[in-house]
């Protein structure tokens, strides 16, 4: 089950039902979708996926997903999960626009990574972000993920790769540069 996570300022926890319309919300605003799987979906498509998380992740335990909530309210969404294109597990995460430029995304994304590796046990830790998705790329850079490759998708963009591995001498994710 899917383990509550606090940051300074975030809470990370599970969906409730009443966290449709919020959640439908986020992922409606296309400065978020856009980055996200294979960009913006129809408001039909992003009530599924809502439910899916209940049905399929929450009730056979598949992976980690939570909502992010700043002052009791929803202001993003992150995931850890094992993915063939990586060949381990990835991090997700997708935060309000409102939210964006307050070191939120940071806190997120560090909060993910530690669970990875303390409470999971992982050793490294992936992301994939499209090329163009400077701000997350310069977070993950700034918080010690290495891009390691790059993958041509076949409609012509490119999402890159990254890793952060957990040190071998303290057991410890990399600390943020």
């Amino acid at each position: 089950m899917t383990p509550p996570l606090r940051t300074e300022r975030l809470l990370l926890e599970p969906y409730v039902p009443e966290d449709e319309e919020a959640f439908v919300a986020l992922f409606q605003d296309t400065r978020v979708s856009q980055w996200m799987g294979d960009g913006p979906a129809s408001e039909a498509a992003d009530r599924a996926l809502f439910g899916r998380i209940f049905t399929e992740v929450y009730a056979r335990d598949l992976f980690d997903v939570w909502a992010v909530r700043r002052d009791g309210l929803l202001v993003g969404h992150a995931e850890i999960k094992p993915t063939d294109v990586v060949g381990g597990h990835e991090i997700i995460y997708a935060l309000a626009p409102a939210a964006w430029g307050s070191g939120l995304g940071t806190e997120v994304a560090e909060a993910i990574v530690a669970h990875g590796f303390d409470t999971l046990g992982l050793t490294e830790v992936h992301a994939t972000v499209a090329a163009p998705n400077e701000s997350s790329l310069v977070l993950l850079d700034r918080i010690g993920f290495e891009h390691v490759r790059d993958i041509e998708e076949e409609d012509g963009s490119t999402t890159r790769v990254l890793v952060r591995r957990r040190t071998a001498s303290t057991g410890k994710a990399l600390p943020a540069r």
